[in-house]
């Protein structure tokens, strides 16, 4: 049994993490952190997480990067591997990380699907195989409500993707200049309309052939199932930084192992 303090449990995340834990019978949260107290939940709401006192396997945020600061504290002072699903942290915050991941265990990913981390490791496959032989786009497609653009999603695609070129500018819009496209170039594309929840498609175009590789999110519940499985992951971690590649190197070896 996994057990979970989760904080942010009175906004949309949190929850879907409530609703996603309810059925499942290895994972239970024990303790709930909101500036809402007054939610009515099945477990313990606080208004700061150093008012719990019980004890508990991983903390779960989905609240705002801004509490970062003491939820690590707290992370420290009591030994607890700690789930960060938030983003917009400022580089103070990045760094906060990293030198708690020094004493506490440390998960932090920009995106908490599954399939997104999966299709940035297959990404980074393509990439080191075609080489700067093949031209790469990336289309990246959000509801009209989001304001930036383009998505941290699609900039964290086009990094996995840097991470195995020689070379690589990131072009963003194509219509204020004209000239050849150099094969350096990743193309970032942002459409935004209606309820669209998360669309990334990647585009490896090369010579009389092309590779697409694509996620679509039907649901923010995809983020609630990728945040619980790293929680059981974290169990029993002590120190160092961690991210969705690891849970989904480890699923490759349960996978294995299970064959054997």
């Amino acid at each position: 049994m996994t057990n979970l303090i989760l904080s942010g449990c009175g906004g949309r995340m949190g929850e879907a993490v409530s609703r996603l834990v309810s059925d499942r019978s290895d994972v239970k949260i024990v303790a709930g952190v909101d500036i809402n107290v007054s939610a009515v939940k099945e477990f313990p709401v606080y208004s700061s997480i150093e008012e719990f006192s019980g004890k508990a396997d991983v903390i779960v945020d989905f609240s705002h990067h801004s509490a970062l600061p003491t939820l690590l504290e707290y992370a420290i002072k009591t030994s607890t591997p700690l789930v960060v699903c938030t983003t917009g942290h400022s580089a103070e915050e990045l760094e906060l990380m990293k030198k708690a991941s020094e004493k506490v265990a440390v998960f932090f990913s920009g995106n908490m699907s599954i399939g997104i981390n999966l299709l940035m490791e297959l990404c980074r496959q393509a990439a080191k195989a075609l080489g700067q032989s093949f031209d790469v786009e990336i289309i990246e497609k959000h509801h009209n409500k989001k304001l930036d653009a383009p998505s941290g999603t699609a900039l964290m695609i086009a990094d996995a993707l840097s991470s195995e070129r020689d070379k690589t500018e990131y072009v963003y819009d194509r219509h204020t200049e004209r000239r050849l496209r150099d094969p350096a170039e990743i193309g970032i594309h942002s459409v935004r309309g209606g309820t669209i929840v998360g669309e990334h498609e990647v585009i490896f175009a090369g010579n009389n052939e092309m590779i697409t590789i694509s996620h679509s999110a039907a649901s923010r519940e995809i983020f609630a199932e990728g945040a619980v499985r790293a929680a059981v992951y974290m169990c029993g971690k002590t120190k160092g930084s961690f991210d969705m590649s690891d849970v989904i190197h480890q699923g490759l070896l349960d996978a294995i192992s299970n064959i054997n």
